[in-house]
């Protein structure tokens, strides 16, 4: 019976291998292979010259295209989309996860056709970016939408540049870049040392305080020695004509962060509730100081969702504001323009690697969190 048993085992053991084998092998080919071909292509010099060939002539330079990215003459474009990358993040997170919680908040306190704003707000959610793109175009556009808003309150009408301003706030020189992201950074590992000590976990402790230490070292004596990044002071900051990529973004996920919390705060026990209302809170301190701190997993994995679609932004920016448009660049339109337009292959597998390094830094945290929390 035992032999029947095990031989039975082993042969579902088999047929489930075979019936998932033709998945692997598609996936192996046509995710992880093109992506290991898209890092050696970023590792060569194709699109330097004649890069249409039926046959281009590749050589193998390493890291020289990244090199050039970053501290390149010619890329400065690249670095100002990485800028505008960091300030889209940071704004879409921001704004979605404020909107979308406190929509949440409004409809958990049970208001009068909840069905019905429900799904006005989902709505933006349904439709793709191209159509968001299209609808906001012509809501930002200088001589209508949002700037005549004033003429209906008798006001003369907004001039402001949506999608088109050419004017920079929060301005950095790129020169000083290793020291402005040393410096949270630094704090951070100065955090988690003390953490990991206070919990009694010397040998982590021990790692991050030299990690601080070795950040303290550069902000204060090495970067005064070692030669700056670029030759030349290359100013970069917050272009205002991101602000109607980041008002259509907020537009279009708010409602999707509204669903993820709504769903957390009903699902919060309201034994819970009618406790804190026993205790004398009212209903701000429940939501500030018990609703919202019982979300926390849920604003986890907003946030990485998030953070993820921000790298994927090309369809709304391409239909709102267009791919030659500089001000609201990113490096996806870069990456396109640089691969389908000057053929420069190379410089263009090189931006793909370095959104995929930014999406895997998102990515993969959130799935070694919630394996660990699967786990025990």
């Amino acid at each position: 019976m035992a032999a029947t048993i095990s031989k039975t085992r082993q042969r579902d053991k088999l047929t489930s291998i075979f019936i998932i084998l033709p998945s692997i092998i598609l996936v192996g080919i046509f995710i992880y292979g093109f992506i290991g071909t898209t890092i050696y292509t970023s590792l060569t010099d194709w699109g330097k010259s004649a890069g249409l060939a039926l046959n281009p002539v590749k050589h193998f330079i390493g890291l020289g295209n990244y090199k050039d990215l970053f501290t390149g003459f010619i890329h400065s474009r690249f670095r100002q989309d990485v800028t505008n990358t960091i300030f889209y993040s940071l704004f879409l997170l921001a704004g979605t996860l404020a909107l979308g919680l406190f929509l949440a908040i409004l409809l958990d306190r049970a208001v009068k056709y909840e069905g019905l704003f429900r799904t006005i707000f989902l709505y933006p959610m349904s439709l793709s970016f191209i159509v968001t793109g299209t609808i906001w175009r012509w809501l930002l556009s200088p001589n209508g939408g949002i700037n005549l808003i004033p003429t209906a309150f008798g006001l003369p009408k907004s001039n402001f540049l949506w999608i088109s301003s050419r004017t920079s706030i929060l301005t950095f020189n790129w020169q000083n870049l290793p020291t402005i992201l040393f410096i949270p950074l630094g704090l951070l590992t100065l955090f988690l040392t003390f953490r990991n000590i206070r919990k009694n976990k010397m040998t982590r402790g021990i790692v991050y305080g030299i990690i601080t230490l070795l950040l303290l070292l550069y902000i204060t004596v090495l970067r005064n020695i070692i030669p700056p990044i670029l030759p030349f002071k290359e100013k970069h900051g917050l272009n205002l004509a991101t602000l109607g990529i980041i008002m259509a973004g907020i537009w279009q996920y708010s409602g999707y962060t509204m669903a993820l919390y709504l769903a957390g705060l009903r699902g919060l026990s309201e034994s819970m509730k009618e406790a804190a209302r026993l205790d004398g809170a009212n209903e701000f301190q429940y939501y500030w100081k018990i609703a919202i701190p019982n979300v926390k997993p849920i604003t986890l994995s907003a946030v990485i969702i998030l953070a993820h679609i921000s790298l994927k932004l090309f369809d709304l920016i391409y239909a709102l504001a267009g791919a030659d448009n500089i001000n609201t660049g990113h490096p996806a339109i870069n990456m396109y323009l640089t691969t389908f337009r000057a053929n420069q292959f190379a410089s263009g597998a090189s931006m793909a690697v370095i959104l995929f390094v930014l999406a895997a830094l998102f990515i993969i945290p959130y799935m070694i969190h919630s394996h660990r929390e699967r786990k025990y």
